[in-house]
């Protein structure tokens, strides 16, 4: 597939799962929302890899370029699971862990246990897009529940939470 492509519909799908709007998009990345219906569309003429590199770090997606030298494919590479590492990132601040099957709890349904609402705030707050980004894959392919029903569940617990965070918005 072409990259500008897979660009566009990564872009499109992301920002649709994660309920944001091409404008909000736009503000949040810098980039017009002009630049993002073409980019979506795939009718932009010229992007740079800078521009390119931001709107993909706001919606947590990146560019991945192939070695020389082929690497083992990821299913051989040991890989933690996504739930692991984002209850590891909630819980570094806080003497008692957010256990992985609590916070998938809390994310396939938008609630949050009150003994673990600084945790799941930490983690909204604070962790990147893209371990949030890969969380959402994991719980998608392990529940079948939809991507952007567990971004609509995450921005609701945020704004509960009084979370600051931009892209909560």
């Amino acid at each position: 597939m072409l990259p500008l492509v897979e660009v566009s519909r990564a872009v499109r799908s992301r920002r649709s799962d994660m309920g944001l709007t091409q404008t909000r998009l736009a503000q949040l990345s810098g980039l017009s929302r002009a630049t993002i219906n073409q980019i979506e569309n795939g009718s932009i003429k010229d992007l740079s890899l800078t521009r390119t590199a931001r709107l993909l770090e706001v919606l947590g997606l990146s560019i991945n370029i192939s070695p020389a030298r082929p690497q083992p494919p990821e299913s051989a590479r040991e890989k933690t699971p996504a739930s692991i590492l984002a209850s590891r990132t909630a819980s570094v601040s806080y003497r008692d862990d957010l256990p992985p099957d609590v916070l998938k709890a809390s994310l396939l349904t938008g609630q949050v246990p009150s003994e673990f609402v600084p945790h799941l705030n930490a983690l909204l707050e604070d962790a990147s897009v893209i371990l949030l980004s890969r969380v959402v894959d994991e719980l998608n392919a392990e529940c079948g529940v939809e991507r952007a029903q567990i971004w609509a569940n995450m921005r609701s617990m945020a704004r509960k939470l009084g979370s600051r965070r931009d892209i909560w918005g």
